[in-house]
């Protein structure tokens, strides 16, 4: 058999054989598309294209294409620049075969250096030998030297009217601003799982190659938006299948567990059901599918039930199997969006802890474990709640009365009452003597964001049920005055009436309360036992003073009175 024979022979891969021939043929670019058919049809050529974007979406394809697209003379020879190349004239011809002269293509991943620069430079003035440009396609631009961006950006930004440069990166961020200025860039898109899918089934059509709805499905979403990543998988399960496409084939080639194991494997770890879950994932590994593509799978089942609880028509629009819906609207109703999260966020941990641990499928199992043992706990704010409701004496208000009086943040024989049982209140308007039984309120309704800007940026001089006189700093939101009206008149019915008095800020709840406790700390600094502990312990320091810690301190103490524990905790309990 011939050399020549052999050749024609020669199995070429799916993604060189079914290249983008047309621009017609690029899935998933309308947008450069348009651009480009405008520019050749108003005769407004830019003089330096770069494209991005991942790998395998079109960008060299589409630099082969441009060059075509320019150079083209049409089947009589005699066309001009079109968005539509002939593919029968010698220039289109020869540029499709990577053998055009005055098309040139350079690999930066190769030819980094400011030399290999030069000599493409240098080759630049002389004009085009038999096309209507000469265009240079520059592939992995952003590996080039700095030394040899900088050689490039003069000619860059004058070239002679008869160049083009079309440079193409997955690296955008990596190129030189100086170069992105003086190119017109096109960022090429992700192709979707059903633009990938069809263009798996218009390919198998020619091929008359059988392959199941699933097992396409499979692959586009292995492929992460790749037209050649998919084709490279397309051409690997065609010939794993022996000339077919199966599902279970599929799913071994990439190692993946089946979907419905692991909605089954989620919903048991939901219910901390440990012994099914280490059952399941031991049987999920001995069939083949690996550990990180588990944890993979179980985030995007969490990724799933947390937009379907937030919007739940996305069930019958996303292209679920009758088993996913089913799934996704137990899980949705019976998971918080706390729970959820909670649950992502400890499986986007693991994938790190699976990578460095010395076992996989051990690292799982305790990923897993830690889940089941945790992601249903109630969280810190649902804790204290519960806390709250038990507590039968909320010190809140007594606190606030207690820090205004010591401190005289209100004028003395103004509302300083201390605080009574509550008034009966006339429908459900709330009444407020202090500004302690303000900051409840807000606390209680959770309003945190005016309840800060109180204790910090505002020094109460008046407060009584009707009228606030204040000074405010600078700094507080422009916001506050209205906001506060607005959280006041809601609560108790009524218009308040606000005065900013003028003059320095003065003492804030803040400031008050951080005082007391740092006077708290030094007390509690000056025990012996205390002392003696911040001596061994070099650099150690008091964050906090609890009732319980100064407890066990009494007991090693016995000079600490109950009073004197009374005293240093009256705002700090847990």
């Amino acid at each position: 058999m011939s050399e020549e024979n052999t050749n024609e022979n020669q199995y070429v891969v799916l993604a060189r054989k079914y290249r983008p021939q047309r621009f017609e043929d690029l899935l998933g670019q309308d947008a450069l598309v348009q651009t480009l058919t405008n520019a050749i049809q108003n005769n407004r050529l830019h003089h330096a294209y770069i494209l991005t974007g991942i790998r395998g979406v079109g960008k060299t394809t589409t630099a082969r294409l441009i060059a075509r697209a320019l150079n083209c003379t049409g089947p009589d020879g005699k066309g001009g620049p079109t968005i539509h190349p002939c593919g029968v004239c010698d220039n289109c011809k020869a540029i499709a075969a990577g053998r055009h002269m005055d098309v040139m293509e350079l690999d930066a991943a190769s030819h980094t250096g400011v030399d290999d620069i030069r000599e493409l430079l240098d080759s630049v003035r002389y004009a085009p030998t038999n096309a209507r440009y000469k265009v240079y396609i520059i592939d992995e631009v952003h590996m080039l030297s700095k030394g040899a961006f900088n050689a490039l950006l003069k000619t860059l930004e004058e070239p002679p009217a008869h160049v083009k440069f079309i440079f193409a990166t997955t690296e955008i961020r990596k190129v030189p601003v100086t170069i992105l200025s003086r190119c017109q860039r096109f960022d090429l898109q992700r192709l979707s799982v059903e633009t990938l899918k069809q263009l798996f089934t218009k390919i198998l059509t020619n091929e008359q190659i059988n392959a199941e709805g699933e097992a396409l499905d499979i692959i586009a979403k292995a492929a992460d938006g790749s037209a050649r990543d998919g084709l490279s998988l397309l051409d690997q399960s065609i010939v794993l299948g022996n000339g077919k496409i199966d599902t279970e084939i599929v799913k071994k080639m990439l190692g993946l567990a089946d979907r419905s194991q692991t909605l089954t494997l989620f919903e048991e770890l939901v219910k901390g059901d440990m012994e099914k879950v280490l059952a399941m994932i031991s049987e999920q590994y001995t069939n083949g599918a690996t550990p990180i593509i588990i944890l993979q799978d179980l985030i995007n089942i969490t990724h799933d039930v947390a937009k379907i609880k937030i919007i739940p028509g996305l069930l019958n629009t996303a292209g679920y199997s009758e088993v996913e819906k089913q799934a996704f609207t137990d899980l949705s109703s019976s998971c918080s969006l706390a729970i959820l999260s909670k649950i992502w966020q400890m499986l986007i941990k693991g994938i790190s802890e699976i990578n460095i641990a010395p076992s996989a499928v051990e690292a799982l199992e305790m990923i897993l474990l830690r889940i089941a043992y945790s992601a249903s706990l109630p969280t810190p704010y649902e804790i204290l709640n519960e806390v709250k409701k038990k507590s039968e004496i909320n010190e809140m208000p007594q606190l606030s009365s207690a820090v205004e009086k010591k401190n005289n943040i209100m004028p003395s024989g103004e509302n300083t009452a201390t605080l009574t049982e509550p008034q009966e209140q006339n429908g459900n308007f709330e009444i407020f003597n202090t500004v302690g039984e303000f900051l409840a309120y807000l606390e209680k309704t959770k309003q945190a964001l005016i309840e800060f800007s109180i204790k910090n940026y505002v020094s109460i001089k008046d407060f009584s049920n009707g009228r606030i006189v204040m000074n405010i700093a600078a700094e507080i939101n422009q916001d506050f005055i209205a906001n506060l009206q607005k959280v006041l008149y809601k609560a108790t019915g009524k218009k308040w009436e606000l005065e900013i008095d003028k003059g320095e800020l003065g003492e804030t709840i803040a400031s008050v309360e951080n005082a007391a406790a740092e006077a708290k700390k030094k007390s509690v600094s000056e025990y012996p036992l205390v002392k003696k502990i911040l001596e061994e312990f070099r650099g150690a320091r008091i964050e906090t003073v609890i009732r319980k810690s100064l407890e066990d301190l009494a007991e090693k103490e016995p000079d600490i009175s109950g009073d004197e524990i009374n005293n240093l905790t009256d705002d700090e309990e847990e």
